[in-house]
Parts: structure tokens; C-alpha cells; sequence
């Protein structure tokens, strides 16, 4: 199995890996576009005033042009550790046993802007970029990314896709046709038995099912293996049509 998160614009400062190499990322074939965001970043970072309004950066914020000036130098940690927020809160990689860390390494890609999916251990740097952003001197970032990511899912991901992104991001990658996958909508139950979407605990949610799956570390190649597994785990997960899956929370 593996599962795409979605970033946070929130992050941890710092790090005592080298500084960001674009070839020890996952999904090697994403090297071009990476490093296009990258120097596109680092260009723009140039002009604060212009960065300010591109990234719709509030003036509490400018600080974040400066991180971006210095993508290339910059110390780096794992991605599920630079991740900050809600879902990277709720999964708490930083206490999990390193069995579980190894698992998240190999099942997660965690899907950013400038780097596209990146392995959940693949050392980042802090940036500021969010999906909608659109810099001087690149493609708009959903014409730059959705194939190419699309592409390297299709040569990575062989096996059960469990898509857990935001739709801002599926937007710059979608699975492929093809890679059997399903996208998790979190929901909650009212006592008139109505189904709605949930905003607040979604991250939340979805943070917890990581932890949990990477706690057992099931081996899961299908959705019916999925369901199997989270029934076993008291977790409650239906099909909803549509190649979608509904996560109570």
C-alpha cells in the first residue's frame, strides 16, 4: 500500500541534514520540475515585496521570503517531521518506534508544492508555498505538476493507492487510471443518521489512521484488504462509490 498526505503550511525551523539535493527524493523522475520551483523560489525571493504578494504573506510573515532565499542552503530533516499541525500532530512520527518510522518510509509520500510527493523520510528543507500559489517564470503549478506526478505514480505505485490529500493537491497529481486507489473523505454521523463532511477533525482524522496503520504495519494490497484491516482495528471505513472511501471520525 501506499498513502499520499498532503503537506501544512506550518513547519519546524531548522535541521541537521545536508542541505536540500534534489536526487535523494523519492520519484527521481520529478527532478526538472523541482528544481524549476526551486530556482523560481530562491528567484523571487529577491524581491520582498514582490514575494509578499505572490504568497500572500501577511507583514507578521515576511520572514518565510528570507527561508525561501535560502532553499538551496538550508539544513534539512525527514518530511513527516518538518510537517507540522492537525494531521502531523495526530500522527506523531517523532514518537513512534523506528519499525514504525521505517514503515512510514516506505508506504507514505507526502505531496508538497515545490518538491511534489516526497518520501515521508526524504530530508526537505523549510519552504513557504502553498498549492495555489502562481510564480513568475513557471508553469502554474497544476500544469507543471499533474502529469509529471501523475507519471511517476504510475512507475512508482504498482500496489493499493490509499489517497488521503487535500483536493488542492490531487489537483497536481491525480492517481493515474489504472493504479487501484481510493480517496478518503473524513465524515461524521448525526443522530438523525445524516452523513456530513467534517472540516475540523478531517486533518485530525487522517493523521490517526497513519499513526495507527504505521503502529500494526499490515501488509494491505487492495481496498478490500484496507477494509478488512480497519474493521479489525475499530476503525470505522465504507465504500461510498466512486473509487471514494468514507472514514468516520
Amino acid at each position: 500500500m501506499l498513502i499520499l498526505l498532503p503537506p501544512s503550511e506550518t513547519k519546524r525551523a531548522g535541521g541537521a541534514g545536508r542541505p536540500f539535493d534534489a536526487s535523494r527524493l523519492a520519484l527521481a523522475a520529478l527532478t526538472p520540475q523541482r528544481t524549476a520551483v526551486v530556482d523560481a523560489l530562491i528567484a523571487l525571493s529577491g524581491d520582498e515585496e514582490a514575494a509578499a504578494r505572490v504568497l500572500k504573506l501577511s507583514p507578521k510573515q515576511r520572514g518565510e521570503v528570507a527561508v525561501n532565499a535560502a532553499l538551496r542552503d538550508a539544513p534539512t530533516m525527514p518530511a513527516v517531521d518538518r510537517y507540522t499541525g492537525v494531521l502531523f500532530d495526530a500522527l506523531g512520527a517523532a514518537s513512534l518506534p523506528p519499525a514504525s518510522r521505517r514503515w512510514l518510509g516506505a508506504h507514505v509520500l507526502i505531496h508538497s508544492a515545490p518538491f511534489g510527493p516526497v518520501g515521508a523520510l526524504d530530508p526537505i528543507p523549510a519552504y513557504r508555498l502553498g498549492a495555489g500559489a502562481s510564480l513568475p517564470g513557471v508553469p502554474a503549478l497544476r500544469r507543471l505538476w499533474a502529469d509529471a506526478v501523475s507519471s511517476a505514480l504510475a512507475d512508482h505505485a504498482a500496489r493499493f493507492v490509499l489517497d488521503l490529500r487535500s483536493e488542492a493537491y490531487v489537483a497536481l497529481g491525480p492517481v493515474p487510471d489504472g493504479i487501484p486507489s481510493r480517496y478518503v473523505r473524513v465524515v461524521s454521523e448525526g443522530t438523525d443518521g445524516a452523513v456530513r463532511a467534517l472540516n475540523h477533525f478531517n486533518k485530525h482524522a487522517k493523521g490517526a489512521l497513519v499513526r495507527r496503520l504505521a503502529e500494526e504495519r499490515p501488509r494491505i494490497s487492495s481496498a478490500v484488504g484496507f477494509l478488512r484491516w480497519a474493521d479489525a482495528a475499530r476503525q470505522r471505513v465504507r465504500e461510498s462509490g466512486a473509487g471514494e472511501l468514507e472514514l468516520f471520525a
